[in-house]
């Protein structure tokens, strides 16, 4: 394996530490372009491709902005990262929302930024019918198959423990309902596993969400525009 080097020599990091107060985080602006440029690369077959970046993970608009520059959107799971991604310029469907337990406002915010809103339970398409009402051409909702999901012969996680997402049965009827309150595109997004470094998860994640996505188009005749694979 190739010897992984700092960005930054020792001496620099001491002249930078001699004229800025400690703490402090030092990134490296030149590899996070070259990283988001081999992703769009990787993928780049695929002419829907995009990556959203959770702003969760880094939540500084300088690297936003970078991202940004480099046709990334974001995903955001809260009304402070709605707020900065707005700031920084991202808007409509740059955005993914993708929240658990979520007030009010954040669904107010998102729908005003008109981003595409991940749905993580189906008693939530209830609530936002009552507190904001605004339904979108776009919608999305978040799977969860249950049980174990395994790479190999190694069990990555257990959905079946989560309380986030949809069963099959659950995203049926979320898709009806939201084709009745007049969405007309429709995606779907999950997220199965942590810390995953094996290059089996996304294969694996993708067979289940396309096959899904096949069961999805025959039972409710909704047009599935987009397969989010999330992270992992």
């Amino acid at each position: 394996m190739p010897q992984k080097k700092p960005f930054v020599t020792l001496a620099q990091a001491r002249a930078i530490a001699a004229e800025i107060p400690t703490p402090f985080h030092l990134y490296d602006e030149a590899g996070i372009r070259a990283n988001a440029r081999k992703v769009n690369a990787a993928f780049s077959w695929n002419k829907g491709f995009k990556e959203y970046f959770a702003v969760k993970a880094t939540p500084n608009p300088y690297i936003l902005k970078i991202l940004q520059e480099e046709g990334c959107g974001v995903d955001c799971s809260s009304y402070t990262e709605l707020l900065m991604s707005e700031a920084c310029g991202f808007t409509g469907s740059d955005i993914m929302f993708s929240s658990n337990v979520t007030p009010a406002e954040d669904y107010k915010l998102a729908s005003d930024l008109n981003t595409i809103i991940n749905f993580d339970d189906i008693t939530h398409l209830d609530f936002y019918d009552k507190v904001v009402g605004d339904w979108k051409e776009t919608m999305s909702c978040r799977f969860n198959p249950g049980g174990l999901f395994k790479v190999t012969t190694d069990i990555m996680d257990n959905p079946g423990d989560a309380k986030y997402g949809m069963t099959e049965a659950q995203i049926t009827e979320a898709y009806k309902i939201l084709k009745a309150k007049g969405a007309k595109n429709f995606g779907i997004h999950a997220f199965l596993a942590s810390n995953t470094v094996t290059n089996e998860y996304y294969p694996l994640l993708a067979k289940v969400l396309f096959e899904l996505a096949v069961k999805l188009k025959k039972e409710t005749g909704a047009d599935i525009k987009f397969i989010n694979l999330s992270g992992g």
